[in-house]
């Protein structure tokens, strides 16, 4: 697997799993919810940038993001 996809992929995975301790989920409901208000989208095409960011913040972009798109998490 290409070096840059594989850092790619395990960074979302840490970012669902950060995403699910900081709203009280367990990581299938914090994927199905990011995935239904298009946060994984979100991190997709914003990795290069998110990913200099703590998780701290990045948690808060998506929370806002998918509230945004119709989340009911804020």
């Amino acid at each position: 697997m290409d070096p840059n996809v594989r850092n790619k992929v395990e960074y979302i995975i840490a970012v669902i799993s950060e995403f699910a301790a900081a709203h009280s989920l367990n990581t299938l409901q914090a994927y199905r919810y990011l995935e239904r208000f298009k946060g994984l989208d979100f991190v997709n095409r914003f990795y290069n940038v998110e990913h200099t960011l703590s998780f701290e913040d990045v948690i808060e972009d998506l929370t806002a993001y998918c509230h945004r798109k119709g989340g009911a998490l804020v």
